[in-house]
């Protein structure tokens, strides 16, 4: 497969594309609204805020009353351990759903390039550079026959 075949198999999907620009940006707009919604995950990223200041809290009180009054160690390290790993496994998730909010942010921009750059192409003759580094994820080569073109919107056409 030749670098030329291959701009060749870009212009001709790039083509097909915006031969159905309308269909495809309103599946655009409507997939962008359900894959880049993020109010849910800021609902639940602010109530593990508060359980991991509440038991960051408890862990601070917990220690201050060992340094207070005499208690059974055993009990306090059961406590303690016990606290730490709550906390733990809740700033695991806090993390989690902070990475998830950040990927739909920036699929949301990324969608929103490739909305506005399909809204204002027309049809191509040659291969351009920038089209493609704002319009293409990736290539597939299977065959000579069979190179798919996939757009950064998860759009496949074969070329």
């Amino acid at each position: 497969m030749t670098e030329n075949e291959i701009k060749d198999a870009f212009v001709q999907a790039v083509n097909q594309l915006i031969g159905n620009k309308e269909e495809i940006l309103n599946n655009i707009v409507v997939l962008k609204q359900r894959l880049t919604d993020i109010g849910s995950l800021e609902k639940e990223r602010d109530a593990l805020e508060l359980d991991l200041n509440m038991l960051a809290d408890k862990v601070q009180q917990l220690i201050a009353e060992n340094a207070r009054v005499v208690q059974n160690q055993d009990d306090y390290d059961r406590n303690y351990n016990e606290l730490v790993s709550r906390y733990e496994a809740a700033k695991t998730q806090y993390d989690k759903n902070c990475e998830a909010i950040q990927y739909r942010k920036a699929r949301s921009r990324q969608m929103d390039s490739f909305i506005k750059e399909l809204r204002n192409q027309d049809l191509i003759k040659e291969f351009d550079a920038r089209l493609w580094g704002s319009l293409v994820d990736f290539i597939t080569v299977y065959s000579k026959d069979d190179i798919r073109v996939t757009f950064k919107d998860g759009t496949e056409i074969r070329a």
